[in-house]
């Protein structure tokens, strides 16, 4: 029997207190152990972030890479490991900046692994530049008149790129955001999870306070998530209210990996190695050292 503690590690967060960041940290521990994986079944590729260092805080296989490479990495070892859930973790500033084609690629490959954004709308680590989901009019360091740049609407973009699970949490929901995970992780195919994360020492104007009495579960509505008309206009409905939940959801789409000819023999890493005669061996290690 999995439980959350399984997932704890001896490292401490070195977070803000407050950050949205613990919440997603214990929402994720959550997911994991109600959906039954040991730490040994699961590989958390992050990219470069304050949320970014969750692989750290918690008992999991963890790689870090680059700056918006995440999703290359994971595409990578769920194609060598089809057999372990392969989740991503990190910021708005690394998925969809520096990230978002690759994202796209994501999407329409359908590949199958959970990507969680950690959504705060700045840029945290490096002190609080807008980022590619911050307002118009945003006064940060780099926009002290106000940032010109429209948002980036990423629950938008990835219905209309086709993905098949598109879902948006916020930490102050805990156990909602814990059953969103847990609801990409069993799903068969990409699975996108906006995280609504508060920053309470760089956008403090998008805090808990100003998401408390908005934000509203769509599950508790009339919602279709399968009506990808009525997912696309609730991914733009933003004010006074904003939804969390599934928004859109697909089954029975082939994954990328489902199509790979090699792949049906199982896992990469459990296949046997081809033998290959010394001057293979050779032609080898001259093309690739």
């Amino acid at each position: 029997m999995v439980s959350r503690k399984d997932f704890d590690s001896p490292n401490e967060p070195t977070w803000c207190k407050g950050c949205g960041n613990y919440g997603i940290l214990n929402a994720i521990k959550m997911a994991l152990a109600e959906q039954g994986l040991a730490p040994h079944q699961v590989l958390m590729v992050t990219g470069i972030g304050c949320g970014s260092k969750i692989p750290q805080y918690m008992k999991v296989n963890g790689f870090h890479t680059i700056h918006g490479r995440a999703l290359p990495v994971a595409t990578g070892a769920r194609l060598a490991n089809h057999g372990m859930k392969i989740m991503c973790v990190h910021g708005d500033g690394d998925g969809y900046g520096m990230g978002l084609g690759h994202m796209m690629h994501a999407i329409r490959r359908n590949i199958g692994l959970v990507d969680i954004i950690q959504n705060n709308r700045v840029y945290g680590l490096t002190k609080g530049q807008y980022s590619p989901t911050s307002d118009v009019g945003m006064r940060t360091p780099t926009s002290p008149e106000g940032a010109i740049d429209r948002a980036v609407p990423p629950l938008g973009l990835a219905i209309a790129a086709g993905a098949t699970f598109v879902a948006r949490g916020y930490p102050g929901e805990l156990p909602h955001l814990a059953w969103l995970i847990g609801q990409a992780l069993q799903h068969d195919g990409y699975a996108l999870v906006d995280v609504l994360q508060p920053c309470v020492t760089f956008n403090r104007a998008s805090a808990y306070d100003f998401y408390n009495p908005r934000v509203y579960r769509l599950q508790e509505t009339a919602h279709d998530v399968t009506n990808k008309t009525a997912a696309w206009e609730k991914a733009y409905e933003w004010g006074e209210r904003i939804p969390i939940g599934i928004f859109y959801r697909v089954e029975g789409v082939p994954t990328y990996e489902s199509q790979v000819p090699t792949l049906k023999a199982g896992p990469l890493v459990r296949q046997p190695l081809q033998k290959l005669r010394p001057e293979q061996v050779h032609a080898l290690c001259t093309e690739l050292i």
